[in-house]
């Protein structure tokens, strides 16, 4: 069996490093994303390395070369998963300003993200008790990224102070319009959605005509 390449989290745990090769990534690859349709089908209870790799068509040693047990892997998937996300809005918003409309961007990359990859609410709700963690990483550094940017719009005058609630507010905001309209139902008007969330963003709830 390979020998593994092992790095430390910033908590202290164990994982895996990146593979050193171009082949060696490809295959890292193709285990994460086999094992991201098999936890979204089966769950992680139900799933196994053997059907795995099967998905991946690699062999079975060269799981190990990479991951130790079901329970790394899956680890590991939760924050390619997260970084997924990240991926996805960053290049949409990089050349906007730090204005509302930014947050509609983010949020209509996030919805497409959904659509997408609608076994992302499975797997990261089975982290909670899976991996609980990692699943508290995920939220914690993707509201950090939405606080950020809050927090650069009150700096350019173009917000009140807000910080971690509206952060975290907005963070379930996304996460629930993309399950109801990213997974639930196929073919939303995407752009439609993120139009009425960024409305409730900017103008709340209040009836400016009933007062």
């Amino acid at each position: 069996m390979a020998k593994r390449d092992i790095a430390a989290t910033p908590s202290g745990d164990a994982l895996p490093r990146e593979p050193r090769t171009a082949r060696g990534r490809a295959t890292r690859r193709k285990i994460l994303d086999a094992a991201a349709k098999e936890f979204g089908e089966k769950g992680f209870h139900e799933s196994s390395i053997v059907s795995i790799t099967g998905r991946a068509g690699v062999a079975l040693g060269s799981f190990y070369t990479y991951f130790g047990s079901k329970d790394e892997l899956f680890q590991a998937l939760v924050r390619d998963m997260s970084g997924s996300v990240r991926d996805a809005v960053a290049p949409v918003i990089r050349d906007c300003g730090p204005e509302l409309e930014r947050e509609a961007s983010a949020f209509r990359a996030f919805l497409g993200f959904a659509s997408e990859h609608k076994e992302i609410y499975r797997i990261i709700d089975e982290a909670e008790f899976v991996a609980p963690q990692t699943w508290q990483d995920h939220y914690l550094t993707t509201a950090a990224r939405i606080e950020a940017r809050l927090q650069e719009m009150h700096a350019a005058g173009n917000a009140r102070e807000l910080g971690e609630v509206e952060a975290w507010a907005i963070m379930g905001m996304n996460v629930f319009l993309g399950l109801r309209f990213g997974v639930m139902e196929e073919g939303a008007d995407l752009d439609h959605v993120a139009d009425r969330a960024l409305a409730l963003l900017r103008d709340g709830l209040r009836d400016e005509q009933g007062g």
